[in-house]
């Protein structure tokens, strides 16, 4: 548009009524929303630009589509755009995206972002898993000083599956074993005191040494100072690893030992299950998704949409806080 004509509606803009303003607000919110969202997945993604197909970085504009810019790569021929080869790609209604991802920060149900956001219950299902993605391999690089390990068991979910291996329960059910079973899926939480945290599925029933080292022992600096329950399988997996350990007898009620207890690993646990209770049920293959996005709330860690789609995307990954 010519600039004069734009000033001229600018001035037309006083004369409008009060319903009228709140019409063109209405019509203008969702460009304005796109272009909000469109600059900020181009600006997290520029540094990272490059042919999807390729990986060269030879590349020139190319016209731009559904509010992105399109790119032509000079090595291949084939055009790409900030979302390409990424988990949010092909995804469509980005103008709706940022406040979408806000419903996710207060931990919304699937069905009511639907709902707030005018699109299917599968588009909301799909954005969701598709925007944790990333953010859910987003974790700390390894723990130190005193780090606190223990793991927490849920039952075993298929939901949304269409064939069981297994007779149906109701929603809420209960083992048909006592205790640990192979019915529960185990999750291991690593948690030191700055407030770093990891967390993995090791598999179905009780936790053993060699999980433990599979999954813990990677990520544990050499100095580490491992505090655990009495579980027989902390004690072997230290021995072995030659790791520092000391653990607390909590059948015996013994808590806290000095600067030797479990109480933060135990307390995100505690917050785990509470923040999980809403959703009635998570479905055990989507786990690692609801993890990642427990940890991301976990701390203020990532605070506004912005943040969150920052995260999957990619960028500003690891950042670490202090509790």
């Amino acid at each position: 548009m010519q600039a004069r004509k734009f000033e001229q509606i600018l001035t037309d803009l006083k004369a409008l009524t009060r319903r009228q303003r709140e019409r063109l607000l209405a019509l203008l919110r969702p460009a304005v929303e796109l272009d909000k969202a469109v600059g900020l997945i181009e600006s997290a993604r520029a540094r990272e630009l490059a042919c999807a197909h390729c990986q060269s970085r030879q590349l020139y504009r190319h016209g731009r589509a559904h509010g992105l810019q399109r790119y032509r790569c000079k090595n291949c021929g084939r055009t790409c755009n900030a979302l390409t080869g990424t988990a949010l790609a092909r995804l469509r209604h980005k103008g709706r995206w940022l406040d979408y991802l806000g419903g996710m920060l207060d931990s919304r149900s699937i069905r009511r972002s639907a709902a707030d956001h005018g699109v299917a219950g599968a588009t909301s299902f799909r954005w969701r898993h598709r925007f944790l993605d990333v953010s859910k391999h987003d974790r700390p690089q390894c723990l130190a000083g005193i780090a606190e390990a223990d793991e927490m068991y849920m039952l075993e979910s298929h939901k949304g599956s269409r064939q069981l291996d297994r007779a149906p329960r109701k929603r809420g059910g209960k083992a048909t074993k006592r205790g640990i079973s192979n019915e529960q899926m185990c999750i291991l939480v690593a948690r030191d005191r700055t407030g770093q945290t990891l967390d993995w599925i090791p598999g179905k029933g009780a936790l053993t040494h060699a999980q433990l080292h599979q999954h813990l022992l990677p990520r544990l600096e050499r100095d580490v100072l491992l505090v655990s329950d009495a579980h027989a399988a902390y004690r072997s997996f230290a021995r072995r690893a030659g790791i520092t350990h000391e653990a607390v007898n909590l059948q015996a009620g013994v808590r806290v030992r000095g600067a030797i207890h479990v109480q933060n690993v135990n307390a995100y646990h505690s917050r785990l299950r509470g923040w999980l209770l809403p959703f009635r049920g998570v479905a055990s293959r989507y786990l690692s998704n609801y993890l990642g996005w427990r940890w991301a709330l976990d701390g203020g860690r990532i605070a506004t949409p912005e943040d969150l789609l920052r995260a999957a995307l990619g960028a500003g990954r690891s950042v670490r806080f202090h509790t």
